[in-house]
């Protein structure tokens, strides 16, 4: 246990530039090329849903590819970070040399193949050092998320602060977070080379024949699809339903800085009375937040962020403990990890997937239109639906999940 609480560090680390690559990209990608080069917010949403397809057959394939690595562990993360790296440059930082249709997502192809490349052999990892021991998971996952939360909320806070004193906020921001990339690989060398290699692949079909790690899938496909839904529309909602264009990046550090202090916490409670009821606990807190949301409108700015401060907790219950509860049974029947985690990877990005396409075009039909200073009424009004109702009943169906799922001790 001390030689794994010495590399605590770089799994914090990592997980920062990873969870950077992640979220961050789905909120400001698609305002950023629908203002910038004034793509449709439905052709945008119609990419991010033909690239999750694509994950459907992807992600899987990139488990299998992983636990068959081995030796070669190391070589193949520092190829997934530097494909990760570049293409954030060509997202950000370069000029579509072609139609910006085509070269968003041949870019955000990219980023996302190595996204997932790079996550699936990062937890599986985690699987390996940790291994059965009591408490563990949750004990790792703990530093792990909160370097996960960290790396989100300054993703999230860097194009808005970088645009007071850069003249090109996304383009800085892509360098500056390739060259985190490369650090944090650096750092995290040692774990890929002293990796364990004793544990045979284990077959897709076992885990998904699991029944447990079967309705935690599920479950984690609808509990995470909220946040999905929460963050594709989170500049738009700020922007036009609040009337606080400016704020959307300080609220979103505020949210995911509540999720990243809220992580230890989580996990020591956790520890002491059990992951279900925990997770329980912070699911109804999020309805609740969901709730009050319904009942904003202009100027109600500083209401926002107390609802931010409370949302923002509860995800740090639900990407701390989750992945814990699934790490755990994946050491029992899956100890190699890569191929259950490639079935993780694939649920969570597919809520996002779900949040595009069906978002995004319902927010254009109802009269939204990207940069409107004066937005209709009813365009509003869907947005409100859509930003604080669809969670809410997405998470009442996700703790009914979570209380019939028997958990082992």
């Amino acid at each position: 246990m001390i030689a794994l609480e010495q590399r605590y560090p770089a799994y914090t680390g990592f997980a920062a530039v990873l969870s950077g690559a992640g979220l961050p990209i789905y909120i400001y990608a698609p305002k950023y090329y629908a203002d910038t080069f004034g793509v449709s917010l439905t052709v945008l949403g119609a990419v991010l849903f033909g690239l999750r397809l694509f994950d459907v057959v992807q992600d899987p394939v990139l488990g299998w590819i992983s636990e068959r690595l081995r030796k070669g562990r190391a070589l193949a993360v520092s190829i997934g970070a530097a494909v990760l790296a570049a293409s954030m440059l060509g997202l950000f930082a370069v000029a579509p040399p072609i139609d910006p249709v085509w070269w968003f997502g041949l870019a955000i192809t990219g980023l996302f193949t190595a996204f997932s490349f790079l996550t699936i052999n990062f937890y599986a990892q985690g699987i390996a050092k940790v291994g059965d021991e009591a408490k563990g998971h949750v004990r790792l996952a703990a530093w792990r998320e909160s370097g996960a939360l960290l790396g989100v909320c300054l993703a999230a806070v860097a194009p808005t602060v970088l645009m007071g004193v850069s003249a090109a906020p996304f383009a800085t921001f892509a360098w500056g977070f390739a060259a985190a990339t490369l650090v944090a690989a650096l750092f995290m060398w040692p774990e890929w080379t002293g990796a364990r290699v004793d544990q045979p692949p284990s077959p897709v079909g076992d885990i998904l024949g699991d029944p447990l790690a079967r309705r935690l899938l599920i479950l984690a496909l609808v509990n995470a699809t909220p946040l999905a839904v929460s963050s594709t529309l989170f500049l738009f909602y700020v922007e036009s339903r609040l009337g606080a264009p400016g704020w959307e990046g300080p609220l979103l550090v505020l949210f995911f800085l509540a999720a990243a202090l809220s992580a230890p916490i989580w996990s020591a409670l956790a520890r002491r009375y059990g992951e279900k009821p925990v997770l329980l606990a912070a699911m109804v807190l999020a309805v609740a937040s969901f709730g009050v949301t319904l009942t904003l409108g202009q100027g109600d700015t500083t209401a926002f962020a107390v609802i931010c401060i409370a949302s923002g907790a509860t995800i740090g219950a639900d990407l701390t403990l989750l992945p814990a509860m699934f790490a755990r049974r994946l050491a029992t029947i899956s100890p190699n990890g890569g191929q259950g985690f490639g079935l993780w990877s694939l649920v969570s990005k597919f809520t996002l997937a779900f949040a595009a396409v069906l978002l995004l075009p319902l927010l254009e039909r109802s009269g939204f239109a990207v940069a409107a200073v004066n937005q209709p009424e009813q365009a509003l009004m869907m947005l409100t639906v859509l930003y604080a109702l669809v969670p809410s009943v997405l998470k009442l169906v996700a703790i009914a999940l979570l209380l019939a799922t028997k958990l082992e001790d």
